[in-house]
C-alpha cells in the first residue's frame, strides 16, 4: 500500500509550471463512483493508494498522503511500499515500512484535536490536512499539497474526500492486517493478542444524545480488562468488566465473560439475563480453579436519560455534574462466576444533559494509580472530547504507577446530550462543536 503519493513517482502527468487556484469544477471530479471503482479495483492493502492517487489526479496535487492512527493516541503512522531500498527509521514488514510521526503540537495533532481542516502555507506549496474520521472515531489523516491556495469550496470537499477515506480504511481492514501492523508501536504477547479481539472495533461513538470513549492501558503482563458497547435503535449497551488474575488464563476468562454478555444481548436478553449469562458461561466452562470477573453492565434508554446499571462487585462510577464529581451510590452485587441462579440487583441513574459518567476498572485506583485526584482531574478536562480525556488520564496513570504497569487501567466515559434523534450536527465525520479546542504549542 502506498499512502504517499506524488506525481512523479507513480508515472502521472507532471505539474503545472504557472501557479494557479484549484478551482471547485477540477475537484468535482473526486466523486463517489470514482472512488468505489478504485477502491473495488484495488487489492485491500492498495486501497488507500487507490483512493489517494485518484484525489491527487483531480487535483494536480503535488503529493497526497494517508497517516493512519497509532494505538497509543499520540501519534500517526505512514504506511508507506517500497519495492526496493530501505527507509530510514522505519519498522519493516516484508515490503512495507510504518514511520512513527509523533505529535508534537503542531497542525496534525490540532487538525485532529479540533476536527477541523487546515491549510498551511509552506513556501511553494499549500499542505491541506483533513482529519479522516468516522462517527467520531479518529482513524487518521489526509494530507494533500497543492500548487496554489484552494477556495473554499475545495477544501470542504477534501474536507469530504477524507471522510469518504475513512469508509474506504473501516471496510478493507476487515481483509488484510496492514493497517493493525502499522498502528502497533509495539509487539504484542499472546495474552494481549486475545484481550484486543475483545475490544470493539471503534474506541468512540458520537450520536445524537450522547458521546463515548474508552481507551485499556494494559499491565506488562495483560490484567483481564475489557470494555464494550453497542447501539441499538433507541438503547445503548456498555459494560466494562476486569478478569482476576494476569496473562493467558485471564484473558481466557475475560473471553467467556464478554462472550456470554454479548451472546445474551444479541439474543434481546434483558439486562439481569446478561448479567446471568456472563455468570453462567464461568461457572460452567472456565478451566481455572475459581475463576472471576467483576462487572459494571449498562443499558441507557436514549429517550429518556435512565441508565439502568447491574455491578458484578465492580468499582463504582463517578458521575461530573455541574462541575462536581461525585461517586454514584450502586447495589453490590456478586461479581460473575460465583453462585449459580442467584439473581443480580439492578439499579438506575437518572442522567441531566451535560453531565459526563466515568466507568472505570481498579487499575485507575489502585497502587501508584491511587495518587491521582481523578475528580479533581475530570474537572479540569471537562472540556475535552472524550476521546482524549481518556487518553489525557491513561498518561497519568503510566508516569504514576508505570512506565509498566502491575494491573490494567481501563475506563470509558460517557456524555450524556440528550436530545434523541435531532441533536447531532455532523462535519465530515465528527461533530465539531463536541470537539476539543487546539492546543497551543
Amino acid at each position: 500500500m502506498i499512502s504517499h503519493w506524488a506525481p512523479g513517482n507513480a508515472g502521472q502527468k507532471n505539474l503545472p509550471s504557472m501557479l494557479r487556484p484549484v478551482t471547485e469544477n477540477e475537484m468535482s471530479g473526486v466523486d463517489l463512483n470514482d472512488v468505489l471503482r478504485a477502491v473495488e479495483k484495488a487489492a485491500p492493502v492498495d486501497a488507500v493508494e487507490a483512493v489517494t492517487r485518484s484525489i491527487g489526479l483531480n487535483l494536480d496535487a503535488l503529493w497526497v498522503s494517508f497517516l493512519v492512527a497509532d494505538m497509543s493516541g499520540h501519534a500517526l503512522v505512514r504506511l508507506v511500499h517500497v519495492p526496493i531500498g530501505d527507509v530510514p527509521g522505519g519498522r519493516r514488514q516484508d515490503e512495507d515500512v510504518a514511520m512513527v510521526l509523533p505529535f508534537d503540537g503542531g497542525p496534525q495533532e490540532q487538525a485532529l484535536r479540533a476536527q477541523h481542516v487546515l491549510v498551511e502555507y509552506l513556501g511553494d506549496r499549500h499542505v491541506v490536512r483533513a482529519p479522516v474520521t468516522q462517527r467520531g472515531e479518529v482513524i487518521g489523516l489526509l494530507e494533500i499539497a497543492l500548487p496554489a491556495a484552494p477556495t473554499d469550496a475545495v477544501v470542504q470537499r477534501i474536507s469530504r474526500a477524507a471522510h469518504t477515506l475513512a469508509f474506504v480504511v473501516i471496510a478493507n481492514r476487515r481483509h488484510t492486517d496492514l493497517f493493525e501492523w502499522g498502528q502497533r508501536t509495539s509487539p504484542f504477547s499472546l495474552a494481549a493478542e486475545i484481550q484486543r479481539r475483545l475490544l470493539p472495533p471503534s474506541f468512540t461513538c458520537e450520536a445524537d444524545s450522547f458521546t463515548l470513549a474508552a481507551w485499556l492501558e494494559p499491565a506488562a503482563s495483560i490484567g483481564g480488562d475489557t470494555f464494550d458497547y453497542s447501539l441499538a435503535r433507541d438503547l445503548l449497551h456498555l459494560s466494562i468488566t476486569d478478569a482476576v488474575g494476569h496473562g493467558v488464563h485471564s484473558a481466557l476468562t475475560a473471553t467467556l465473560c464478554v462472550s456470554g454478555l454479548r451472546n445474551a444481548r444479541r439474543r434481546g436478553g434483558t439486562l439481569h439475563e446478561q448479567a446471568q449469562a456472563a455468570d453462567e458461561a464461568l461457572i460452567d466452562n472456565a478451566p481455572a480453579v475459581s475463576p472471576f470477573a467483576t462487572g459494571l453492565l449498562g443499558r441507557l434508554d436514549l429517550s429518556t436519560g435512565t441508565l439502568a446499571v447491574v455491578n458484578a462487585g465492580h468499582p463504582t462510577p463517578l458521575l461530573l455534574r455541574d462541575g462536581t464529581t461525585q461517586t454514584v451510590a450502586l447495589p453490590a452485587n456478586r461479581p460473575f462466576g460465583v453462585l449459580r441462579h442467584k439473581p443480580y440487583r439492578a439499579a438506575e441513574i437518572e442522567l441531566q444533559p451535560r453531565d459526563r459518567l466515568v466507568l472505570l476498572t481498579d487499575g485507575m485506583l489502585e497502587r501508584g494509580a491511587a495518587a491521582i485526584d481523578l475528580s479533581a482531574r475530570l474537572q479540569h478536562l471537562s472540556a475535552l472530547h472524550p476521546r482524549e480525556v481518556v487518553r489525557v488520564l491513561g498518561n497519568l496513570v503510566l508516569e504514576a504507577a508505570g512506565p509498566v504497569l502491575p494491573d490494567d487501567a481501563c475506563l470509558l466515559i460517557l456524555d450524556w446530550h440528550g436530545g434523541h434523534g435531532d441533536t447531532r450536527r455532523t462535519a465530515a465525520g465528527a461533530d465539531p462543536h463536541r470537539a476539543s479546542k487546539p492546543r497551543r504549542r
